[in-house]
């Protein structure tokens, strides 16, 4: 099998086709085939985020090869990236996140602040309400009482609002506002081998041998700056193997390697010494993996050794381990064709907006529809009536619906002579092709345009019928049909406004900016008329 970029999302693509051909099948099955009601066609998947899709499939690859799935601490001492990395420790705590907190401010209650608090509340607090702020700041400043419940346990103590409180808090009491964070000895994890020689000295001898885990999770590191290859947070796909002395090789390594690789296509591998040499790897185990790409060439994609019998020392782990880890985002990129990490990992700040001629279709829909199953029915049979009668020579005139119920009847005509009852794009429709909307009939000049493209089943008529079937409702709603007949046209088509088409916002908007185009012109010539009979 040679090695496609593509080929992981292919069965994502084959369920959106699958879920739109049945949305379009279902519509047509029920006699809305010609666009309506629209929801039945918006049928389909929705879209998953490129790096999430990816962890998806490494832990179903992980799986698949008899991994366990672990989830490993994600904050880290300093003293344990000190066991584990030994005279490195410095380097690599450079580059970690030391977490911080506020911390519980002591609070004086003066007289000075009794008399402030009295002025906002617009009352004197007695000796009982001030001991009891006392209190409830005491406890505070002791943890019994959170920051999120802070505010309501004050006001509780004065008997007033929890507003005021806030606003007391603020000016009264300056101390909150001007609380700095203090660090602590706690980091975010920045290897995920940090947390793994937290977790196997957790479960060594608690499971029988082999241990295979896997984890795939965030991890942390404090870059300068991100670009084009490097995120402050990303993601690690990491695996490990622990087992008894002389169970475990370079070799454990390199047939996971394979495993996992494999089956994202990659058939062409190459196994090389790192130079680096991380302290917490045995020496001469480190080694890097190389996958062959037939448009790059040749990746490094993960990095494998065999722990230091010290670092593994530190946590009483009697037993060799074996360690993967694979960069998730940077496969990510190479099956979705992306070359820089923060267009795919946050496309809403740095990708440029695409849209396929699929997603495009589905931003197409008709601004006014009818509301009520008699609306339904009437926009069906003006349908129905143009489809029959449209090349019908004029004048002329045709019932298209009648309701003794509602005393109401609808016809469908054309009073001028010498022209027919509907004009040459009555039945022209709505396809999407190569980016652009155009408004096009079903003949064989045309039959690129729709066998490539999107068809949107919405033709001119289609929209035109519903726009008419909802002004006759609203007519009938607030009576103006017994003031007059209610008369519905539509004559040279020049945008589809005129047809009572709605385009959203962000298609106009990736429409103009790709320059592409919006033609939605044509002689339609339609006419409804509807009026109350006795």
């Amino acid at each position: 099998m040679k090695f496609d970029p593509k080929q992981i999302r292919e069965d994502t693509s084959k369920d959106f086709e699958a879920a739109w051909i049945s949305g379009t099948k279902y519509a047509s099955e029920r006699g809305f085939n010609e666009g309506y009601p629209r929801s039945l066609l918006r049928l389909q998947c929705g879209k998953p985020h490129p790096v999430f899709e990816t962890i998806q499939k490494l832990r179903e690859a992980y799986l698949r090869l008899g991994f366990e799935e672990a989830m490993n601490p994600v904050i880290i001492e300093a003293e344990d990236v000190k066991k584990q990395f030994g005279k490195e420790a410095l380097a690599v705590l450079d580059r970690c996140y030391y977490l911080a907190g506020l911390p519980r401010p002591d609070i004086g209650i003066s007289d000075e602040r009794v008399k402030q608090m009295n002025s906002y509340f617009g009352k004197d607090l007695s000796k009982e309400e001030i001991e009891e702020l006392r209190n409830t700041l005491h406890r505070y400043k002791k943890g019994e009482i959170g920051g999120d419940d802070l505010v309501y346990e004050v006001a509780h103590s004065l008997s007033v609002a929890d507003m005021d409180v806030t606003k007391v808090l603020d000016t009264v009491f300056p101390e909150f506002k001007n609380i700095a964070p203090i660090a602590s000895s706690a980091t975010l994890r920045s290897h995920m081998t940090s947390g793994w020689f937290l977790t196997l000295a957790g479960i060594w001898n608690k499971k029988p041998l082999p241990i295979k885990l896997f984890s795939v999770d965030r991890c942390f590191r404090r870059e300068q700056r991100e670009d084009e290859i490097r995120l402050r947070s990303y993601h690690s796909a990491s695996c490990v193997l622990c087992n008894e002395d002389g169970e475990v090789s370079i070799d454990d390594g390199k047939e996971i390697a394979t495993g996992l690789l494999s089956q994202f296509g990659f058939e062409k591998m190459r196994f090389r010494k790192d130079e680096k040499r991380s302290k917490y790897y045995m020496p001469d185990t480190q080694t890097e993996v190389f996958c062959y790409h037939p448009q790059i060439g040749w990746l490094e994609l993960a990095t494998f050794g065999i722990y230091s019998p010290t670092a593994l020392a530190h946590y009483d782990i009697p037993y060799p381990v074996m360690n993967l880890g694979l960069g998730v985002e940077r496969l990510a990129m190479i099956l979705h064709d992306e070359a820089d990490v923060r267009a795919l990992a946050f496309p809403q700040f740095y990708a440029p907006l695409e849209l396929s001629d699929r997603e495009l279709a589905g931003m197409i829909s008709m601004e006014k529809t009818p509301g009520t199953p008699e609306g339904e029915e009437i926009a069906k049979d003006i349908v129905r009536v143009c489809e029959d009668n449209g090349n019908a020579k004029s004048p002329c005139e045709f019932l298209a619906y009648v309701s003794n119920l509602l005393a109401i009847e609808v016809r469908v005509i054309e009073p001028e002579e010498n022209t027919l009852l509907c004009g040459p794009a009555t039945l022209n429709e709505l396809v999407v092709f190569e980016g652009s909307i155009v408004g096009l009939p079903r003949k064989d000049k045309w039959e690129k345009e729709f066998e490539e493209g999107v068809p949107t089943n919405i033709r001119f008529l289609d929209a035109f019928a519903a726009l008419a079937a909802s002004t006759i409702e609203e007519a009938i709603k607030t009576g103006e049909i017994d003031k007059k007949d209610v008369e519905v046209k539509v004559k040279i088509v020049r945008s589809g406004a005129d047809i009572n088409i709605k385009i959203d916002d962000v298609a106009m908007r990736y429409i103009t900016s790709t320059k592409k185009k919006i033609d939605i012109r044509g002689p339609a010539f339609i006419t409804v008329v509807a009026k109350r009979f006795k």
